[in-house]
């Protein structure tokens, strides 16, 4: 029988919260009934397993996720929006280290939740509407998109990994990454023949 106040929801608040203090590996359905102060069983009647929270918990994080990078790229274009998206990308991401990692990591999410959740396809509405101002078309805006993500997800990776330890700070690597990547995509390689399309 279903707690009186427990709802899917909450369960998933709960164990967003707990990946973010303790690391996504680490979120188990005891972890999350301690948490929230009730046993175990309690949670079955919102969540089926782990894996089901696990998804709650990576549409939960797109959600939040894609809210801040609107906000931030609302009415800028070009570098201002690329800058503004990666920033509120990198902030995300740093503090809500669980949360971003349920987004970053293959996993089966029920598709009736997948279907509710604006998030994962407003993301990608966000990116290929940014990218376009650069006027790229097909199949080269794909492969700008794989191309930023790997460059924003790659440097927040080793950064949280404790992987730029050199005197030079990390933002200000960050800065000129940014300035990099936008003159990549103002200068985009042209098609030569025997590439692939």
């Amino acid at each position: 029988m279903a707690r009186a106040g427990l709802t899917a929801d909450r369960v998933t608040f709960a164990g967003a919260e707990l990946a973010d203090e303790v690391g996504l590996d680490h979120v188990t359905m005891s972890a999350v009934a301690r948490r929230l102060g009730v046993k175990d069983a309690s949670l079955y009647a919102h969540v089926r397993n782990l894996q089901d929270l696990r998804g709650r918990i990576a549409l939960l994080a797109a959600d939040e996720k894609t809210i801040r990078i609107a906000e931030a790229t609302a009415g800028r274009a070009g570098k201002d929006a690329l800058v503004a998206f990666a920033n509120a990308y990198r902030t995300y991401a740093h503090e809500h280290p669980g949360r971003y990692t349920a987004t970053q990591i293959p996993m089966e999410i029920d598709p009736e939740l997948v279907a509710q959740a604006p998030g994962p396809r407003r993301a990608i509405e966000l990116t290929y509407s940014m990218l376009r101002a650069y006027a790229l078309d097909e199949p080269d805006l794909t492969d700008a998109v794989r191309l930023m993500r790997s460059m924003l997800h790659g440097f927040i990776g080793l950064e949280a990994a404790g992987g730029f330890a050199h005197a030079r700070p990390a933002e200000d690597s960050w800065v000129r990454c940014l300035d990099a990547l936008h003159t990549l995509l103002e200068h985009w390689p042209a098609h030569h023949e025997g590439d692939p399309t």
